[in-house]
């Protein structure tokens, strides 16, 4: 079985072999290795293609090895990853529109709201819905940022996971 991955990596001494080392640790071949560092993503990182081979196990152990040390994995066989995003607003959402606020965050590049709880309260103020968004792998951080600002700028209380 063969995996072709492509990670993405701090620009910084020492990445390549954090992420090569449980690879080998872990008994899977290193078919290929493509590291160019003068190609950066709009993080200012690099995108580093990797394809290993080995049977099942040992390659869904690699894939475990990687993400427990929280290397971003962007894509596996040519399909990119999604990570999910779960967060709370609190507020008068009905009232601020909660379509308008799926939309602007469905117009975030890589980022659509997958998943949709509200609950409505008697009490202005006091509806919440919890979403989940599926956002492409390594905008975690730019996600949790935007939702906050938009929350503020509607007047809701955000409640972002860690």
């Amino acid at each position: 079985m063969r995996f072709n991955l492509v990670l993405d990596l701090p620009d910084v001494p020492g990445q390549l072999l954090e992420v090569l080392e449980p690879m080998g640790r872990l008994g899977a071949n290193i078919v290929a290795v493509i590291h160019q560092r003068d190609v950066k993503t709009e993080r200012g990182t690099v995108p580093v293609q990797i394809t290993i081979e080995g049977d099942k196990e040992t390659l869904d152990k690699v894939m475990g090895a990687l993400e427990s040390k929280d290397i971003h994995i962007i894509e596996v066989d040519g399909v990119l990853r999604k990570e999910q995003i779960t967060t709370v607003l609190i507020g008068d959402i009905v009232e601020e529109d909660l379509q308008d606020t799926v939309a602007q965050l469905n117009q975030l590049k890589g980022v659509r709201v997958a998943d949709l709880d509200l609950k409505m309260s008697d009490k202005e103020g006091n509806s919440a819905t919890k979403m989940v968004m599926e956002a492409n792998s390594g905008l975690k951080k730019e996600v949790l940022k935007n939702v906050k600002e938009l929350g503020a700028k509607k007047g809701f209380l955000v409640i972002n996971e860690v």
